[in-house]
């Protein structure tokens, strides 16, 4: 997930995560001088330091008790970042589990349509006076600094963040970046991996209102904590983590669905009484 001006090829971002990258083949791929490219990718959340005459993610060298998480979540009022825009945004920055700072704002949007505000419960009345779309990003940017983001479903929240940071005249996100789902697959036995599910199965927001930024932050970072608490794989830095999350043999699922038979349990007892 590099700038599109800064780009690095695949083998290269692999290697910046786990071998190190030579300045050789750093320099071959970008345009400006070395120090301004690392500046401008440290500006956009991505730090590379050198480390015995290679580079690295600095992610490699921090210990996952001091990593910085920011666990984030958006709702917008459609699917495509070009003709649509987050309406609400909200994000915990946790370290070593625990929370230490948040971020929650609904941003001003003249139009949400009738579907959305039912999913959501967010109209466009209810915006009135939240702040700007730049306003706010420029903030969460602030917020999220170098951390690593972390969204159930990353993919998603990433790419619009990014989206609207160049809507707005910023340069897209450059940080690392981890998916709860990914995670989860690897560390949580389940059925299925929906939020609402997993929230469902283990609890892991009790006051949980789906489709509301700052509650399903809650549920993930729930969920996130579950993860890190069942994990077994030796992971001795973040780097480590983001890796797993990728590669790591995910858990067998369930073959039938254990809610649906402890319901269908509780409402034979029902009968039965």
């Amino acid at each position: 997930m590099l700038s599109h001006d800064f780009a690095l090829d695949a083998k290269s971002i692999s290697r910046l995560s786990s071998s190190g990258l030579s300045l050789e083949s750093l320099k071959e791929q970008i345009d400006e001088s070395l120090d301004l490219s690392l500046e401008i990718w440290k500006a956009q959340g991505l730090n590379i330091i050198k480390h015995k005459g290679y580079f690295y993610f600095d992610t490699k060298f921090i210990p996952l008790d001091e990593a910085e998480f920011c666990i984030v979540d958006i709702e917008t009022n459609g699917s495509k970042p070009d003709k649509h825009q987050i309406i609400e945004i909200a994000a915990l920055k946790v370290k070593n589990g625990i929370i230490i700072d948040r971020f929650e704002s609904l941003v001003k949007c003249n139009s949400i349509n009738e579907h959305i505000t039912m999913i959501t419960g967010i109209t466009a009345e209810d915006t009135i006076n939240a702040p700007s779309l730049k306003d706010v990003l420029y903030a969460f940017k602030i917020f999220l600094a170098d951390d690593i983001f972390v969204a159930h479903d990353v993919k998603f929240d990433y790419k619009f963040i990014s989206a609207m940071l160049r809507k707005v005249g910023l340069e897209p996100l450059l940080n690392r970046s981890l998916c709860s789902i990914a995670l989860a697959e690897r560390t949580v036995e389940s059925y299925r991996y929906a939020l609402s599910y997993l929230n469902d199965s283990f609890n892991l927001n009790p006051d949980a209102k789906h489709h509301r930024a700052m509650s399903d932050v809650i549920t993930t970072y729930g969920l996130f904590k579950l993860s890190l608490e069942k994990c077994t794989e030796s992971l001795n830095n973040a780097e480590d983590l983001i890796k797993f999350s990728k590669e790591g043999k995910r858990l067998k699922r369930p073959k039938f669905d254990p809610l649906q038979e402890e319901k269908e349990e509780k409402e034979k007892e029902e009968i039965s009484e």
